[in-house]
């Protein structure tokens, strides 16, 4: 009989087979083999998966996520082996899930106007900053798929968007209105004078020409939305980049450009 962890390997395969990237629940199931495995435990039980599932004291928004990876490796298991026991739904429940918040047209406007500001005075920070809050205003986009355009992604004579590698492993266009294209054929200008041509294969770059990484675009949206007022200085919650992707009547729906 396979071992839990050689099971594991099967049930990724299967699952990236079907078309999920399941990264995240890799690797979080990884760390429920590690656990059952110190337990000396080869059948998984539901006193087991709720006992790693519940580890993370205080972060009750992550154990029903846990369990419910827990649960489909489970559902796999017990055709091969009876003995597995499946836990059930309802076990455990959290109802503190972030509401999204809709951005009105003068907050977008603000907080792009904010990014303008954004030192140096003469650097492309500002204007990396601006053109990405705007992208995800108008196009609902999620902030990786932002972050990971390429410069052939970008068609800026046809005015359409290649976005890669999304839910399933497959990609879709985007068509893109003619402020929005306006505004990416002007940041592509800045972008090239600033650093050259052939500075980086991604549309959105850093300072120095590298690809803007998620951790300092999230540090850079926090600080301007407590300058603008969408948040306290003190809050560690509020409007989120992801928030851009929720539908709103009062949404942007051309590039402000503030040049």
């Amino acid at each position: 009989m396979k071992t839990l962890r050689q099971a594991f390997q099967d049930y990724i395969t299967m699952r990236r087979g079907l078309g999920y990237k399941f990264v995240h629940q890799e690797q979080r199931l990884i760390g429920f083999i590690t656990f059952m495995e110190q337990r000396d435990a080869t059948v998984i039980t539901t006193r087991l998966a709720l006992e790693w599932a519940t580890l993370p004291t205080g972060r009750h928004a992550t154990w029903v996520m846990r369990l419910s990876d827990v649960r489909g490796f489970a559902q796999h298991l017990h055709s091969l082996d009876p003995r597995t026991e499946i836990p059930p739904t309802g076990i455990i429940t959290y109802r503190g899930r972030t509401q999204p918040y809709l951005y009105s047209e003068a907050e977008i406007q603000t907080l792009m106007a904010a990014a303008l500001a954004l030192p140096p005075a003469h650097a492309l920070r500002r204007w990396t900053y601006h053109c990405l809050f705007g992208l995800l205003a108008v196009t609902g986009m999620r902030i990786s798929e932002a972050l990971g355009l390429q410069r052939e992604d970008v068609d800026l004579d046809t005015g359409i968007l290649t976005i890669r590698d999304t839910k399933f492993g497959k990609s879709r266009l985007l068509p893109l209105h003619p402020s929005t294209l306006n505004a990416l054929s002007d940041y592509a200008r800045r972008r090239n004078d600033h650093l050259g041509v052939s500075c980086s294969p991604y549309f959105l770059v850093a300072e120095r020409g590298g690809q803007l990484l998620p951790q300092y675009v999230y540090r850079v949206f926090w600080r301007l939305s407590r300058e603008v007022g969408l948040r306290g200085a003190s809050d560690h919650s509020g409007p989120r980049l992801h928030d851009f992707r929720y539908p709103n009547l009062n949404k942007i729906q051309t590039f402000i450009t503030n040049t």
